[in-house]
């Protein structure tokens, strides 16, 4: 067993201090507040001394945060999709071409940086909504999940759990047009090939097997109440209303809304989740209210998608997560103070969002299939994120608000499943910004 003290911890949905934490195989096994006096505390940590076997966290720790959605090789464009200004449809063309570019051994070296960028933020479990399944002209490679094992094999290397969203995305637009050019790697042919191929998926200490619907622009009408009874009892993501040429492509097709296409062929079960979620009626939000909903503010706003119905949904009784999705920047401070921000800006009123709830939304990890982690409680997983309070963007700040004032680059430690992977904000295993940069040179070269 191994027992941390935090002056600050954030437990049981507040702000405690003076906390022991025991951990035994990973899982915390006790917590404790008010463990010993602050000042006590603070003569321990100065005089170097700790009991033995007690290890103590620095800052304000934190239960580590989940990446509800995210695209790995997306990565390799930061940076790069500014020229011209563009838009949504000439970013997703560069993205093509980046995809075109990738196999198995660059992908599982780009996701292994990329995945160990995320552990220095703080992420210690991520929702992979994976669909670049084959080769460059479609053809599947000899093992038909090469590229998902590379995914899972990455992710392993850099210290977090993964949950491979495997996609289902058969068709280019919503009136049905077949896959074409880099488009092709994604596709099965059909459901019966994409089901026959994810059955070859396996579940590990550090993975789960999820799945997703791309969107219905990717997949037909009649596909969807099959894919959804195949899918039963797995966590299952969707991309919903992220622009509004989607909303008005799917008016003209079915006569509704995505949503509302959705929910005809019951696609909403308890483990779908709903990404982005940005353009929605009032009906879409009284369909999405109790199910999750991932919001992905930085990327949101880099493509300039607009601004999703956030607290409206959440009054609805929607369950919130986020994800850094195309990995504009890799920061959950950032998404979590995003969320809150956006809203402000849309409705014109400060404190949409208490820090509690952001914390929540921040560190949801049921929303990746996840339910023994996300909270620093008994049974839960050993995820601690260390978080300095004395940087020039923290100092001064009140600990219960701090995350509203905190970025990655203050995440000093991270702990996955009771075992160290961020260690004075260094990785300690991958040089993270080296592996980055080989990685992306070899895919945009």
């Amino acid at each position: 067993m191994t027992s941390y003290l935090a002056e600050y911890a954030w437990t049981s949905g507040h702000l405690a201090r003076n906390v022991r934490i025991d951990v035994a195989d990973g899982v915390i096994t006790a917590v404790e507040v008010d463990h010993r006096r602050h000042d006590s505390l603070n003569k321990l940590e100065l005089s170097g001394g700790t009991p033995a076997g007690t290890t103590i966290l620095p800052g304000l720790v934190l239960p580590g945060f989940a990446n509800a959605h995210s695209h790995a090789f997306h990565r390799a464009l930061r940076g790069r999709t500014h020229d011209g200004g563009g838009s949504f449809w000439t970013w997703r063309d560069l993205m093509y071409d980046v995809a075109g570019r990738l196999d198995p051994d660059s992908y599982r070296e780009l996701a292994r940086a990329v995945f160990a960028e995320m552990a220095l933020a703080g992420i210690t479990a991520v929702g992979e909504f994976h669909y670049l399944h084959h080769g460059p002209d479609g053809v599947p490679y000899a093992d038909p999940n090469a590229m998902g094992h590379a995914l899972i094999e990455a992710a392993a290397e850099a210290g977090i759990r993964i949950t491979l969203l495997d996609t289902l995305y058969l068709t280019s637009t919503v009136d049905g047009k077949p896959l074409e050019g880099v488009q092709r790697r994604f596709g099965d042919g059909d459901l019966d090939g994409w089901s026959d191929r994810v059955a070859g998926l396996r579940s590990r200490a550090h993975t789960k097997i999820g799945a997703a619907l791309h969107s219905v622009r990717a997949v037909p009408a009649g596909a969807m109440t099959t894919f959804a009874d195949r899918t039963a009892g797995l966590p299952v993501h969707v991309h919903l209303s992220e622009q509004r040429a989607e909303n008005e492509q799917t008016l003209q097709a079915y006569g509704c809304t995505p949503a509302e296409l959705l929910e005809r062929h019951g696609v909403w079960r308890e483990n779908t989740a709903a990404v982005h979620a940005t353009h929605l009626t009032d009906r879409d939000i009284e369909i999405l209210g109790g199910h999750h909903v991932c919001f992905c503010p930085t990327t949101e706003r880099d493509l300039a998608d607009g601004i999703g119905p956030a607290r409206r949904l959440a009054d609805a009784g929607a369950i919130l997560s986020l994800g850094s999705d195309s990995h504009a920047v890799i920061d959950p401070l950032e998404e979590l103070r995003g969320l809150e921000m956006n809203d402000r800006l849309a409705s014109e009123q400060r404190g949409r969002f208490s820090p509690a709830r952001l914390i929540a939304a921040a560190t949801n990890h049921s929303a990746i299939g996840w339910f023994d982690a996300g909270e620093i409680a008994v049974g839960q997983r050993a995820d601690l994120v260390c978080v300095r309070l004395d940087s020039v963007r923290t100092a001064g700040a009140d600990p219960a608000q701090a995350v509203l004032a905190a970025t990655a680059a203050d995440v000093t430690h991270v702990i996955a499943d009771g075992r160290l992977i961020v260690e004075d904000g260094r990785h300690t295993t991958i040089d993270v910004p080296r592996a980055l940069t080989e990685s992306i040179a070899a895919v945009t070269a």
